[in-house]
């Protein structure tokens, strides 16, 4: 059972940037961001596979989002630079794990508890 922790949300002015931490129990092969607008479904943000291994953007975040991660610290990062209002929503850290939900091939078992991020026009 992988556990994900995440921080680093918070409220910040179009334009702004903030980086999203996530701390994971274990290593995991495949982990990402995620978010959800109110009353949308989930949609995947960006993902990675471990070991500096591919990396996939959403259309909406390409140039403005980076993910990487820090195999040592177990930890998976989201640098998201030129926020913009419509980034607003909460964000989630999944890695990849039985009995969960299918993203472009991959199931995404383990789940954090999400943080917010809020952008300001």
């Amino acid at each position: 059972q992988v556990q994900l922790v995440e921080s680093g949300g918070g409220s910040v002015q179009a334009g702004g940037s903030l980086r999203l931490s996530c701390v994971a129990s274990e290593y995991s092969a495949c982990m990402g961001w995620f978010r959800q607008h109110p009353g949308k479904e989930r949609e995947t943000v960006a993902r990675m596979r471990s070991g500096g291994g591919s990396t996939w953007y959403a259309d909406s975040v390409k140039g403005r989002f980076t993910i990487s991660q820090d195999n040592a610290r177990r930890t998976l990062y989201l640098q998201m630079n030129s926020l913009k209002p419509e980034d607003t929503a909460m964000y989630y850290c999944a890695a990849e794990g039985p009995a969960g939900r299918w993203y472009a091939g991959v199931q995404f078992g383990y789940w954090g508890q999400g943080t917010q991020v809020t952008v300001s026009s």
